[in-house]
This record gives C-alpha cells, sequence and structure tokens, in this order.
C-alpha cells in the first residue's frame, strides 16, 4: 500500500484489478491486455470516471465522461469542435490534478495517445493516490464511529427527561386545576367558620338574655308571693277584729277607727298591691311574649347548629382534600426525586461525554499534528510546484485566449461558409439553366465525336469532350 506522495510502478494486471475494485473502469472487464495493448479512449474514460468520483464536488459538469474519444481523428470537422473543446477540458482538469500530487510533464498527447509505459505511469499515480486516501480514511474512521454513539445516548437522555418534565408538568397542571376548587372550599369554610362565631356570640347574647329575663320572673313570683301572704296575713287579722267587735263596743270603736285609719291604709296599700298586680302582670305577659321569642330563637339556634354541622362535614371533605393533595404532595417529590436521579446519570453521562471527548480532542490533536507535518511538507512542495502552477496559468490563459480566437474565426468561417453557400447555389442554378440551354449542342457534339471516332481513332479530345459533357448530364 502506497503511503504520501510516491508513485511505485504496477503490473498491468495490479492496475486492471485496481481500477476495477475502485469503479473507474470503462468496462467491467477490464484485462490486463487491455493496459499493455491500450485503445485511445482508454485513459480519458478513466480520468473522467477518476475526476468524477474523487475530485469534483456533486453538480459539477461531468460532460467529459460521454467524450467520444473514437471520433477525435476528425477534429478538422466544424461538428468535432465541442469534442475537442471537452477533451481540452478534460486535458486541463486532470494536469492540474496529477500536478498537485507531483506528477509532471502530463500532456495532451499522453490523454490522446498515451504509450503503454506512459500509460501504466499515469494510472500507477492514480491507484496510488487512492491507496493513500483509502488508508487516511480508514484512520479516521473510529473517530467519526464513536462520535454518533454518545450523541445517541444524549438524545435517548433528553428524550427521557423531557418526557419525565412531561410528566412532572401534567400533574402540576392538575393540581393548578384542581387548586381554585380547593381555594373555593377554604374560602366557604372560613365563611362558615365566621358565620359560627357570628352565630355563637349571638347564642352568648340570647343566654344572657334568657337568664337576666328568667331573673326576673322569679323576682316577680317572689313578688306575688309575698303580697298573697300579705293578704292572708291581712284577712286572718281581719277576722280577729271582728270577733273583737262584740265583745268590747268602745274598744271596737276605737278599734274600728283604728282599722279604718288601718283599712284605709290598707285600701292605699291594695291599690298599690293592685299596680303591682297589673305592673307583675304586664311583666308576665311581656314574659311570655319574651318566651315565645326565646322559642323561636330556640329553632333559630338549632338551625345554627345544623348549619354547623354541615361546616363539619364539609370540613371534613376538605381536611380529605387536604390529606389528597398531600399524598400528591409526596408523588410529585418522588418524582423530584427521580428527577434528581436521572439528573445524576444524565450528569455522570456528560462527565463520560467530556471523558470520551477529551479522548476524541487528543486523537484529533495527534491526528492534526501529523496532518500540520503533513501539510508543511505539501507546502514545501507546493512552493516547488509554484513556478511550474505560474506557467500552467499561463498556459491556459494562452489556451483560453486561442479558444476565444478560434470561437471567434469560427464565427466568421461560419459566416463566410454561408455566403460562399449561397454563391454556390447561385451558381449552380446559372450552372443549371446553362446545361439546360447548352445540352442540345452537347448532344451534337457527341454525334460528331462519334462519328470522328469512328473515322479516327487518335481523336483523345472528343473522347474527353463526350466525357465531361456525360459527367456534366450527372450532375
Amino acid at each position: 500500500m502506497a503511503s504520501g506522495f510516491g508513485f511505485p510502478m504496477l503490473s498491468s494486471a495490479e492496475i486492471a484489478e485496481s481500477v476495477v475494485q475502485f469503479g473507474i473502469a470503462p468496462v467491467a472487464n477490464l484485462r490486463p491486455e487491455d493496459i499493455a495493448k491500450p485503445q485511445p479512449d482508454l485513459l480519458p474514460a478513466i480520468l473522467a470516471r477518476f475526476l468524477a468520483s474523487f475530485v469534483d464536488a456533486p453538480g459539477d459538469d461531468d460532460d467529459d465522461g460521454q467524450l467520444g474519444f473514437s471520433d477525435l481523428a476528425g477534429l478538422d470537422n466544424p461538428e468535432h469542435h465541442l469534442e475537442a473543446i471537452r477533451v481540452l477540458r478534460l486535458h486541463t482538469k486532470s494536469r492540474a490534478f496529477l500536478d498537485s500530487i507531483q506528477f509532471k510533464d502530463f500532456t495532451l498527447a499522453d490523454l490522446l495517445r498515451p504509450t503503454p509505459r506512459r500509460l501504466v505511469e499515469v494510472l500507477s499515480a492514480l491507484i496510488n493516490f487512492l491507496f493513500y486516501r483509502e488508508e487516511k480514511l480508514n484512520l479516521l474512521q473510529p473517530i467519526v464511529n464513536d462520535g454518533p454513539d454518545y450523541h445517541q445516548r444524549t438524545l435517548d437522555l433528553k428524550a427521557r427527561i423531557a418526557e419525565l418534565q412531561k410528566e412532572i408538568a401534567d400533574h402540576e397542571l392538575a393540581e393548578q386545576m384542581e387548586e381554585p376548587m380547593a381555594q373555593q372550599l377554604e374560602a366557604d369554610v372560613n365563611a362558615l367558620q365566621q358565620k359560627v362565631q357570628v352565630y355563637n356570640k349571638q347564642q352568648l347574647a340570647l343566654r344572657a338574655k334568657s337568664s337576666a329575663i328568667t331573673d326576673k320572673k322569679e323576682e316577680i313570683h317572689r313578688k306575688i308571693t309575698q303580697a298573697d301572704f300579705e293578704l292572708t296575713k291581712h284577712a286572718q287579722e281581719n277576722s280577729k277584729l271582728r270577733s273583737k267587735l262584740v265583745k268590747s263596743p268602745e274598744k271596737v270603736q276605737r278599734a274600728l277607727e283604728e282599722k279604718k285609719s288601718v283599712r284605709a291604709k290598707l285600701k292605699e296599700s291594695e291599690k298599690t298591691a293592685m299596680q303591682n298586680v297589673q305592673e307583675k302582670t304586664a311583666t308576665l305577659e311581656l314574659l311570655n311574649k319574651a318566651h315565645e321569642k326565646l322559642g323561636k330563637q330556640h329553632t333559630k339556634i338549632q338551625d345554627v347548629q345544623e348549619q354547623l354541622a354541615a361546616a363539619k362535614t364539609v370540613e371534613k371533605e376538605v381536611k380529605a382534600r387536604k390529606a389528597k393533595l398531600n399524598d400528591e404532595s409526596l408523588t410529585v417529590r418522588s418524582f423530584d426525586a427521580q428527577i434528581i436521579e436521572w439528573q445524576g446519570k444524565v450528569h455522570e453521562m456528560e462527565e463520560r461525554l467530556k471523558t470520551k471527548v477529551k479522548e476524541r480532542n487528543q486523537i484529533i490533536a495527534d491526528e492534526n499534528q501529523k496532518l500540520g507535518a503533513l501539510k508543511s511538507e505539501i507546502e514545501c512542495k507546493l512552493q516547488c510546484l509554484e513556478p511550474r502552477e505560474k506557467k500552467v496559468e499561463a498556459m491556459i490563459a494562452k489556451a483560453s485566449e486561442l479558444c476565444s480566437e478560434a470561437a471567434s474565426v469560427r464565427t466568421a468561417a461560419t459566416s463566410e461558409q454561408q455566403k460562399i453557400r449561397a454563391k454556390f447555389d447561385n451558381i449552380l442554378k446559372a450552372f443549371n439553366t446553362y446545361m439546360d440551354n447548352i445540352n442540345p449542342f452537347l448532344e451534337r457534339l457527341e454525334e460528331v465525336g462519334r462519328q470522328l471516332a469512328e473515322e479516327d481513332s487518335s481523336t483523345p479530345k472528343a473522347s474527353a469532350t463526350s466525357k465531361k459533357s456525360r459527367a456534366r448530364k450527372r450532375t
């Protein structure tokens, strides 16, 4: 296997096998005999395939691979000028590439009519370059193969992270969707608790009023009992006085007067008592009304207690919701733990990737160093090639000028040819008219010529004239 820019000579069999192996052979069954005794179109076809496969960029003009090299012998004909231009282009490209790999002095004769020795030299240079290219590509292949594996792993980890993040986002979205319901329940519970506090305050105030009314009622009952006791006592005293009235009239009279005064006092006290009784009756009515109001308040308090029971039920539901939210928060925490675990794995894989990247960078640096050495060597050789490149560029410029001159001459010649063709057509028409007029005279001359030939066989002029006339008739 070749290395660098050396060109060891190869045998015909090796060249035929290598050309078929690299896919630049014009035919699939290329034989060593075809290399030993080459045809004129063999090297141009191989060079065209080589340039199209390994040198030209995709989409470049590849008309050089379809040249009709078997017709190059007739380049003096105007219809072959395009083929000649294609041959020159192929020669320019091939010479530029061969000069770049330090194969010198590739001429147009080497392209069109190569000798077997020259053909072997050119094909050996191309095949050694292909071996060198294949060797360098094989050295870089492990680096190329390592890259996609880490890239694929990174993509898989990113996809897994994206999937977990999507699950977390879905869970957070569900939690956000349930959050207004929980907030509404909390607001309802707070409102019910405030109502319960207000009802408790009202209940305490009503209880205080009920106890005050009960105290007043007991006091009124006590006063009524005291008044009844005093009335009974007065009735007993009155009966005692009546019994004493029969026994001593004077005493009775005095006692009667005393009793009258007492009676007047009692009447006054009775009036006062009646007023008190009326007041107590009014108070009792008020108490009855207050009792009815207390009954209504009691029913209201029962309703409030039922609402409190409903509030407690709602509070239990809220606690259940909070417990469910706590469970979901625990699930979120477990997801967070899994995310942290996956992030750790991702970090570990990133560290491994960094290590591999460092190793790859080291390998690339070594290869770059080698390539730098090769580049410096190539630059030195290119510096040697600069005078030759300038000469080639001058020759290419001269060839371009010649091509442009040839194109202008071709255009002028085409116009001139058209003019000559028109003149020739006019002359031919005039000649045909003249021949149509002179044909009877020529026929007479032929008859005279035959007679003279019969008389004298030594008259070549008449026979020549008859031949010319026959030729003109054919025309």
